[in-house]
């Protein structure tokens, strides 16, 4: 008597799970390669002068007076404050500027066609281009050498970017809610102020941060911008560091480390409204 040989069946293959794997081990890669040069800075900011010579990954002897030397011997928190008030200032007045300018090209299709690219175009030109004309501007202006000459600067540079990454989120702005507003009288300022800006406070919190960055990390304006240590930014005074004779790069990778802590706790804080305005932007 013959009896029925019962299988039993085969487990099916999950496809989210290698997918889940490969994203992990994607992740994990990345995150190597984005702290392992910031880890290795850190290092060698704890090295003595003769030690970052010598190719050695941890310091033996680490020298934890290098931090304290760059904060009270040099201009590095005053260099960190300014560029700060240049970064944030100019960032805001970037985007006083931007958004009207992109709402007109949207709505009222100003320039026509060619005006958004005009608008873009000098924004991609080489920066050393524009000192010279700048610098007789300011000049002219009484603010060359100035913390606000440079912020007034930064602040019509990135005009330009900002326009540019404006224009996608005000043209997912509905119309109706505008032609609603006109409706019930609201005039053009208005309608600007009370509704077109509340609707972009996402992009407007993203794009703000990608100036602010841009401004935060300038440093061929702001060398040839700014000679005294009342207005330099953060990027010429560690450019500063490596005019001896024999620099110390124990104290400018500490400088350095001291000088992104805000950049990573901006990061940090404003992660979630980074992602979500440029993802999400003005969509209701």
């Amino acid at each position: 008597m013959s009896t029925d040989l019962v299988t039993a069946p085969r487990a099916r293959r999950n496809p989210t799970a290698g997918r889940g794997i490969g994203a992990t081990v994607l992740l994990a890669v990345l995150l190597v390669f984005f702290t392992l040069p910031l880890a290795y800075l850190v290092s060698v900011s704890l090295m003595g002068r003769d030690e970052t010579g010598q190719g050695l990954l941890v310091s033996t002897n680490p020298q934890w007076s290098n931090w304290s030397d760059v904060v009270t011997q040099s201009d590095l928190l005053r260099a960190i404050g300014n560029s700060l008030f240049a970064a944030l200032v100019g960032a805001a007045l970037t985007l006083v500027l931007a958004v009207p300018g992109a709402w007109a090209i949207v709505r009222f299709r100003t320039g026509g066609a060619t005006l958004a690219a005009t608008v873009t175009s000098p924004w991609l030109l080489p920066p050393i281009v524009a000192v010279v004309p700048l610098f007789t501007l300011l000049r002219v202006l009484s603010l060359n050498n100035t913390l606000i000459g440079l912020t007034l600067v930064y602040a019509l540079i990135n005009v330009p970017v900002a326009v540019w990454l404006l224009e996608g989120f005000v043209r997912r702005l509905p119309v109706e809610i505008e032609e609603a507003a006109r409706l019930d009288g609201a005039g053009s300022f208005r309608l600007l102020a009370s509704i077109v800006t509340p609707l972009l406070l996402p992009a407007l919190v993203a794009i703000g941060i990608i100036v602010a960055v841009l401004n935060y990390n300038e440093f061929l304006l702001a060398t040839f911008l700014t000679q005294s240590p009342d207005s330099q930014t953060l990027p010429v005074v560690l450019s500063l560091f490596y005019g001896e004779r024999t620099p110390h790069y124990g104290k400018i990778a500490a400088a350095s480390v001291i000088g992104v802590l805000p950049l990573f706790a901006t990061a940090v804080v404003l992660q979630r409204h980074l992602v979500g305005g440029l993802a999400v932007g003005a969509v209701r």
